[in-house]
C-alpha cells in the first residue's frame, strides 16, 4: 500500500450506508464482505476457518472493495474496533466486524465521500411490463433508482450489486413470480440454514406485484418470503410508500444486527474481564472456597453426580455459590465442551420466562417480530441452570416437568415439538420439600428434581474458606479494577473470621471489592477499609467468643468478662460513666474507678 494521503476525518460517527459487496482483507479473512460503510469506519461479516483466523480486536486491518455504480477499487487501512465470532456450536454462524477507518490509498477517501453523498436506494424491477413501466417511474424515479431486468439470472446478477434494497416482481404470470420468490428464498435458506442469520437480513426486501391467490399471498407473507404484497394498478403514493419502507426496514435491520453484535460482543468481554471464574484443567477441590472440610463432601457428591445426566437440585442460603457449583458439575460432566445456559427465575415475570425457556413464534403476542428458539433449544447438547426455581409459577412448574420426564419443548404459540437433549440442573434458597407441603410448588416436579440433593452450608460454617476467598477476591479485583492493594492486614483478617457473613460469599465479595478501592496504592487492606457494619458486628462476635471461650484462670476470665460488660455498658450510653452506671445499677464513683482500671474511654457527664 503506498503512503497514505490525507483521509477526511471528521470529529463525530456519519452516517451509515448498506453496502454488501466483498471485501479482500490482509490479514485474510474468508468469506468477507461489507453489510455497511460510512466515512469513518465499516461493517464487516466473515465465515473465517476459525476464530484464531483475521485480525483481533485492536489490531490493523487492509482492506480492498469495489464500490457499485462507480466501479472505484477502494483500498483503506483500518483499526478492528470491535470483533464478536459466532459460538462453537453455532454452524450456521458468521463472525461481524467493526472496523475505523484511518488512512486511504492515494484519492480513495475522496472517491468513497463522493459515493456516500451521491448515494441513493437502489430498487430493482423483474418482469414488469410495458404498461407498468410509467407507473413504477411516475411513482419512484424523484425517490430511488430503478434497475429493470427480465430474466431470472439478471435478477441475481442485480442483487449481486450490493446495495439493491428492495425487489419488485411485477406481471401478469402468477407461476412465474411465484416461482421466482421460492427460488430466492431457497438461496437465502441455503446460506442461513438457520432462516434468522445475517443472510436473510441483508437480503433485499420483496414487494410482490403479480397476480395471485390470497391464500397464497398470505402463505408466503407469513414464512417471510415476501415484504408486502401490491395490486395492480399502482396508487403512485402507495407504492412509494411501500418501497421506501422495505428500504428503510432493511437499513434499521442491519444496524439492530450491527448493534446487537457488537453490544453481545462487549457483555460477553465484559463478563470475562469481571466473572470469577474456574481455572482451567485445575483440581476443583484446589479452587478457593473448596478447601474447607464441608466443601470437600459437597465436592464428593459432586464428583458422584456430575458424570450422569440425572438431575441435581442445589440447596442453600442466598450468596453460597450455587451458581459456581453447577459450573463445576458441569465441567466434571461429559457435556462440558457444550454449552451452560444460566437463567434466573425469580427476575421474569410467568410469560417473559416462559418465553425465555421454551421460545416462542412469530406473532405469538405482541412484539414477538420473529421466531426465538428459547434457552432449552440453545442448551441442547449441554446443560441448563435454573437458579431460584422456588419462583416459578404452577403452571410452568408443568411444562418443566414435560421437559424433564420426556425431552419435549414447545414453543409458545407453536404446534411444532422439538426433541432436546439438556441436563438441568436446579437451584432454591429455600427448602423445597417446604414449599411443597404449602402448596407453592409441585410436588411431582420436586420429586423429579429431588433425585440428587446437595446442600450447601453457609459460609460461617466454612471458617477454613473465608481468608482464601478473600484473597482470591483481592487480587481479582486488582486486576480488573487496576489496583495494587498489597494483600490482607491481620486485624482485616481477624474481621473476616469473625464476621456472621449473613449474604455468604457474595457478601465476601462486595466486601473486597470495597476494600480494595479504598485502599492506597501498595497498601495492605485493613479493617478501616471494610465496611463499618461488618466491622462493628464482627466485634461483637469476637467479644462474645471472649466471654464463652476465653482462656486463663478464672481471676483473668472474669476480669476479661467485667472489662467486656463494662465497655459494652458505655458505648450503649456515649461513654458517659453515670448513665453506664445507672444501667448497670452500680456506684458511679466504683464504675469510674473500674473503667480506669481496665483502661477504657469515658466521660465525666
Amino acid at each position: 500500500m503506498t503512503a497514505p494521503s490525507d483521509p477526511p476525518v471528521l470529529p463525530t460517527p456519519s452516517e451509515r450506508k448498506p453496502l454488501y459487496v466483498q471485501v479482500v482483507t490482509q490479514p485474510h479473512l474468508q468469506g468477507c464482505c461489507a453489510v455497511n460503510i460510512s466515512e469513518t469506519g465499516i461493517g464487516l461479516i466473515a465465515t473465517p476457518g476459525g476464530r484464531t483466523q483475521g485480525p483481533r480486536e485492536g489490531e490493523d486491518l487492509e482492506m480492498a472493495f469495489t464500490l457499485p455504480d462507480s466501479r472505484a477499487r477502494i483500498h483503506v487501512r483500518g483499526t478492528v474496533r470491535w470483533r464478536h465470532d459466532p459460538a462453537e456450536r453455532d454452524e450456521g454462524g458468521v463472525t461481524a466486524l467493526g472496523v475505523s477507518f484511518h488512512s486511504f490509498e492515494g484519492s480513495d477517501g475522496v472517491a468513497l465521500k463522493r459515493y456516500l453523498l451521491d448515494h441513493q436506494l437502489y430498487v430493482a424491477v423483474v418482469y414488469a411490463e410495458e404498461s407498468e413501466l410509467k407507473e413504477l417511474r411516475v411513482a419512484l424515479d424523484n425517490h430511488v433508482r430503478l434497475r429493470f431486468v427480465q430474466a431470472p439470472e439478471d435478477v441475481d446478477t442485480l442483487l449481486g450489486r450490493g446495495d439493491v434494497s428492495a425487489l419488485l416482481i411485477c406481471g401478469r404470470d402468477e407461476a412465474r413470480a411465484v416461482a421466482l420468490v421460492e427460488r430466492l428464498a431457497t438461496r437465502r435458506a441455503e446460506a442461513d440454514p438457520t432462516g434468522a442469520g445475517p443472510a436473510s437480513d441483508l437480503s433485499p426486501r420483496i414487494l410482490y406485484c403479480a397476480p395471485a391467490m390470497p391464500t397464497r399471498l398470505v402463505e408466503l407473507f407469513n414464512q417471510g418470503k415476501i415484504f408486502r404484497a401490491l395490486t395492480p394498478p399502482f396508487e403512485p403514493v402507495a407504492l412509494r410508500q411501500a418501497v421506501l419502507q422495505a428500504s428503510r426496514e432493511l437499513g434499521l435491520r442491519t444496524e439492530q444486527r450491527r448493534a446487537a453484535l457488537e453490544l453481545e460482543r462487549n457483555l460477553l468481554r465484559e463478563r470475562a474481564r469481571e466473572a470469577p471464574g474456574l481455572a482451567t484443567g485445575a483440581d476443583v477441590a484446589e479452587e478457593p472456597g473448596f478447601r474447607s472440610p464441608a466443601m470437600r463432601r459437597v465436592l464428593e457428591l459432586v464428583r458422584v453426580a456430575a458424570p450422569h445426566r440425572v438431575a441435581v437440585l442445589l440447596q442453600g442460603e442466598t450468596g453460597t455459590g450455587k451458581e459456581v457449583l453447577a459450573r463445576v458439575i458441569h465441567r466434571l460432566s461429559g457435556r462440558s465442551s457444550q454449552s451452560l445456559v444460566v437463567q434466573d427465575c425469580g427476575t421474569l415475570t410467568e410469560t417473559l420466562l416462559e418465553s425465555e425457556l421454551f421460545g416462542h413464534v412469530k406473532g405469538a403476542f405482541t412484539g414477538a417480530v420473529a421466531d426465538h428458539p428459547g434457552l432449552f433449544v440453545l442448551a441442547d447438547g449441554g446443560t441448563i441452570f435454573l437458579d431460584e426455581i422456588e419462583n416459578t409459577t404452577p403452571a410452568l412448574q408443568s411444562k418443566l416437568l414435560r421437559v424433564l420426564e420426556s425431552g419435549d419443548v414447545r414453543p409458545v404459540g407453536g404446534t411444532q415439538v422439538r426433541r432436546v437433549d439438556v441436563r438441568i440442573i436446579a437451584a432454591s434458597n429455600r427448602d423445597l420439600s417446604e414449599e411443597v407441603q404449602a402448596g407453592r410448588f409441585r410436588s411431582d416436579l420436586f420429586y423429579r428434581l429431588n433425585s440428587f440433593t446437595v446442600d450447601l452450608p453457609p459460609l460461617r460454617e466454612r471458617p477454613e474458606d473465608v481468608l482464601d476467598l478473600a484473597r482470591y477476591f483481592l487480587a481479582h479485583f486488582n486486576r480488573t479494577l487496576r489496583r495494587t492493594a498489597a494483600g490482607l492486614a491481620d486485624d482485616a483478617a481477624q474481621v473476616l473470621l469473625w464476621a456472621k457473613w449473613p449474604g455468604n460469599v457474595r457478601e465476601l465479595r462486595n466486601c473486597m471489592e470495597r476494600a480494595v478501592l479504598l485502599s492506597g496504592e501498595d497498601e495492605l487492606v485493613r479493617a478501616r477499609h471494610l465496611p463499618p457494619a461488618l466491622v462493628g458486628n464482627a466485634e461483637g462476635v469476637r467479644r462474645q467468643q471472649v466471654r464463652v471461650s476465653g482462656a486463663g484462670s478464672l481471676r483473668e476470665r472474669l476480669e476479661q468478662l467485667e472489662r467486656e460488660i463494662i465497655r459494652d455498658a458505655l458505648e450503649q450510653h456515649g461513654g458517659v460513666v453515670r448513665r453506664a452506671a445507672a444501667a448497670l445499677e452500680m456506684d458511679p464513683v466504683t464504675l469510674g474507678r473500674r473503667v480506669r482500671r481496665h483502661g477504657l474511654q469515658a466521660k465525666d457527664s
